[in-house]
């Protein structure tokens, strides 16, 4: 095993059983050399070898309610912050891969997705005491009757719904309130939009090409540039096909997994 001497990281696992990626993912950060903590609300099985379990509740408890009526990573964006306010590591989404280990020296990481500017927050780290991270725990811990973001058709929106709790009603009335919506207004208040790195570190791979992953014909490494720290495999926009066959040979995601040493037949949807 890669001696564990970088940056510590870690993330959130709702649910018993990773997916291939998920596995892949993980270990890639191992042997990058970074000690990775996967925060889990039941008991799994077939983690990597190396990758440290604990339970969530170590830092919030996980409202399964509130999961079932939004997405399982629905409560990840409230869970990131305060692991890192509490733990000082940098939050992982478990399909972001590590191409090349996080710097020390790294303040600040972040960075936009796609083509439209916003901020996403698969892979961020933020210093653990200051004003955006304030101002997030505030947001999340005393929910605005509508975030200050939100247009007219987005508040009719959340008007309307009317049998749900106000955390469930902001998040059908914009899935992203909670993630990349939120960081990105407030990341634009502290002045700490400007400190975000270019998508070319983060997510050299715009989120619509996604698929370019799994293609055998497909030059991934076309986007990649010499800045390229993780490459995010967006696990929620990938088609279902995908998540229930192994990757075809050639493709980047086979790549990988023959490199790391994973088998996606063992851990397919």
């Amino acid at each position: 095993m890669a001696a564990l001497n970088r940056r510590p990281v870690a993330s959130l696992w709702i649910g018993d059983k990773l997916h291939y990626i998920n596995q892949l993912c993980l270990k890639s950060h191992i042997l990058a050399g970074h000690p990775t903590t996967l925060y889990c609300t039941d008991e799994v099985t077939n983690a990597p070898e190396g990758v440290e379990i604990r339970p969530a509740s170590e830092i919030m408890d996980i409202d399964m309610g509130i999961v079932e009526q939004t997405s399982a990573s629905f409560l990840s964006n409230v869970f990131r912050y305060k692991m890192i306010r509490k733990t000082d590591a940098i939050w992982i989404d478990c399909d972001a891969f590590c191409h090349k280990p996080f710097p020390d020296e790294m303040t600040h990481i972040y960075a936009g997705h796609g083509f439209l500017g916003a901020l996403n927050c698969g892979v961020v780290y933020i210093p653990p005491q200051g004003e955006l991270i304030d101002l997030l725990m505030d947001y999340y811990e005393n929910l605005p009757d509508a975030p200050p973001w939100f247009n007219k058709n987005q508040r009719r929106k959340l008007d309307r719904m009317t049998d749900a709790s106000h955390a469930v009603r902001i998040y059908k009335a914009e899935r992203t309130a909670f993630g990349p919506q939120a960081f990105t207004y407030f990341a634009k208040q502290t002045g700490d939009y400007e400190k975000a790195l270019d998508n070319s570190y983060l997510y050299p791979v715009p989120f619509q090409l996604n698929d370019v992953f799994f293609d055998p014909y497909g030059r991934v490494e076309g986007h990649f540039s010499e800045k390229t720290l993780s490459v995010h495999l967006y696990t929620n926009g990938t088609k279902p096909w995908w998540r229930k066959n192994p990757p075809l040979e050639g493709s980047y995601v086979w790549r990988m997994c023959e490199k790391i040493g994973i088998e996606p037949e063992k851990a397919l949807k």
